[in-house]
């Protein structure tokens, strides 16, 4: 299976960086509970001395949903919304350890974190603008269509596993209690985005291996090296 962010993508947004995991062996059955707090404290530290609004991260994110079309205030990259209702809840919500514990490290860096159940997604998936004639499952059990341009995740089958970007996931291959298998992506545009999203991979690979008996592999991406096989 690959992983890849389009020709087009990397022409519209050349400051993009991009960080790919494939783990194994996934079960819900283990405690990260230690790792989530302290990485909860870091993002705590980092709060209180300005609003999320103000981090480069999510700045640079604001701006690439403005080039986007979008108003940034209405549709919000993943790691903004985090932070935004962690800063007024001061917790999130446990949805299953891996999931919990990608927050938890979203929230630490400020840098949006997807988590796709490789088994719900037919062929190779990609980062691209949409057709218009996708698919796209919400949470909810409806079926809605990308605007045309609209960036998503899109897999072989022409199925959205992602909307806006970094926005909102599909609940067609959200983690479940029966996921084994996943593919983690992290996504920056901010100007230290390399050195950063190299140190998340490096921090969730590390979070994986303690948690998870397979070692995940993974990949920086860049537009010199834009594709993951996995």
């Amino acid at each position: 299976m690959r992983f890849n962010h389009s020709a087009a993508l990397w022409q519209t947004f050349p400051e993009l960086r991009a960080g790919a995991l494939h783990a194994t062996g996934i079960d819900a059955d283990v405690d990260v509970e230690a790792a989530i707090t302290s990485f909860g404290a870091i993002a705590e530290a980092r709060l209180a001395g300005a609003k999320e609004g103000e981090f480069p991260e999510i700045q640079a994110w604001r701006r690439g949903f403005s080039r986007m079309g979008l108003k940034p205030t209405q549709y919000r990259s993943a790691s903004e919304a985090l932070l935004r209702r962690f800063r007024q809840e001061h917790a999130l919500p446990r949805l299953h350890p891996l999931v919990d514990l990608c927050n938890a490290v979203s929230l630490a860096f400020a840098i949006p974190i997807a988590v796709f159940d490789v088994e719900k997604i037919a062929g190779d998936l990609e980062v691209r603008p949409a057709t218009g004639d996708e698919t796209y499952l919400t949470f909810g059990g409806d079926i809605e269509h990308p605007e045309p341009n609209e960036v998503i995740f899109a897999d072989g089958a022409a199925r959205a596993h992602a909307r806006r970007w970094t926005n909102r996931q599909s609940g067609l291959s959200a983690v479940r209690q029966t996921t084994r298998s996943v593919l983690i992506v992290a996504e920056a545009l901010h100007a230290s985005a390399e050195a950063d999203v190299g140190r998340l991979v490096a921090t969730l690979g590390d979070q994986l291996g303690r948690a998870w008996p397979a070692a995940p592999k993974a990949a920086l991406l860049s537009a010199a090296s834009p594709r993951f096989e996995f």
